[in-house]
């Protein structure tokens, strides 16, 4: 067992390069994924917020309700959910408009794990290639029989590629991953917004008139 993990250990840390790369690629992959979804509904929904507080507070349902199934973003599928059931009261509004906020939510959080677990572990994944490429110079150095240090240095220089890899990569994922994270709130805030905007425009309807 113990001799299966010296020669493991003496393959060096070349290989460990080629997962980083495709490491990054998967990265780069979901942020691509995630930047398109969330730039195109927050455009959607920019002119949702501007047109929907007039047809509240002119009372329009019906035109709310239709302006909501046109605009495919977060905040107009929440907003919708509570129009539909607008006519059962505000509880039933605020219950429809919360539990399709957390699919919602759901949907936007979908591969943002991805880019968390990356940009935490893959400098771990980069250290570990220059240990093992560490570990592959010494070796070398002993059976060179010299004590010089020119032909360790090669080694551990090479070496020391997969760590600065692994913080190449990190860096722009956990860059990303933030950014995204703050994606997520901002949209769940602005259906916050709106989603009060209906509250308010059914307990209107409740009230019963003079």
């Amino acid at each position: 067992m113990l001799q299966a993990i010296k020669a493991f250990a003496l393959l060096g840390g070349e290989w460990v390069l080629v997962i980083l790369l495709l490491l990054s690629l998967w990265a780069l992959a979901v942020a691509w994924d995630r930047f398109f979804y969330f730039r195109e509904r927050h455009v959607q929904a920019k002119g949702l917020g501007e047109r929907l507080p007039a047809l509240l507070a002119a009372g329009k349902s019906a035109e709310a309700k239709a302006l909501c199934r046109e605009v495919p973003c977060p905040e107009a599928a929440v907003v919708a959910a509570g129009l539909e059931v607008l006519s059962l009261g505000v509880e039933a509004a605020g219950e429809a408009m919360e539990s399709r906020r957390i699919e919602e939510r759901l949907a936007m959080d979908r591969h943002l794990l991805v880019l968390g677990t990356l940009g935490n572990n893959v400098p771990f994944v980069g250290l570990f290639g220059t240990v093992l490429g560490i570990i592959k110079a010494f070796n070398d150095l002993a059976l060179s029989g010299t004590t010089g240090p020119s032909v360790v240095m090669s080694g551990v220089a090479e070496a020391l590629v997969s760590t600065a890899l692994g913080l190449l990569v990190a860096i722009p994922t956990v860059a990303a991953f933030n950014y995204f994270q703050d994606r997520v709130r901002r949209t769940l805030l602005n259906a916050d917004r709106l989603s009060r905007l209906v509250l308010a425009h059914a307990q209107k309807l409740s009230k019963p008139k003079d």
